[in-house]
């Protein structure tokens, strides 16, 4: 049954991916893959989030099924940021390239941490 949590979360994540990605780029007319980064560091936020409530005994084995391995496991893509930034640096967009990567890993772990403080301060 465990699993029907995940396709759940699922459900609602991989399409959410998708707009949100097409909507951020539409916004910024570059080669910079905006929409992932987007998506990528929302994801961080909503898991730190809930890991965060999880600890505080806030949130229960269905709830992180459902929002953190289906909604983010499918709202976030590391096969995606990776591809992009590999495609920068194979067009000769070396520095947006690195600039991606680092973006990525800096905003992707403050995200997750700024959601386990904000957890903490909610539940802790």
């Amino acid at each position: 049954m465990n699993w029907l949590l995940v396709v759940a979360g699922g459900t609602v994540g991989a399409p959410l991916r998708y707009l949100t990605d097409r909507a951020v780029q539409r916004r910024h007319d570059t080669g910079f893959p905006w929409g992932t980064l987007t998506v990528n560091v929302v994801g961080c936020l909503v898991l730190g989030l809930l890991a965060g409530a999880a600890t505080a005994g806030a949130a229960s084995d269905r709830v992180q099924l459902a929002l953190g391995t289906g909604l983010c496991g499918a709202l976030t893509t590391y096969s995606t940021f990776s591809y992009e930034t590999l495609r920068l640096a194979q067009d000769g967009a070396r520095f947006l390239a690195a600039a991606n990567a680092v973006a990525s890993v800096v905003a992707g772990l403050g995200a997750a941490f700024t959601g386990a403080a904000c957890a903490a301060a909610l539940w802790g």
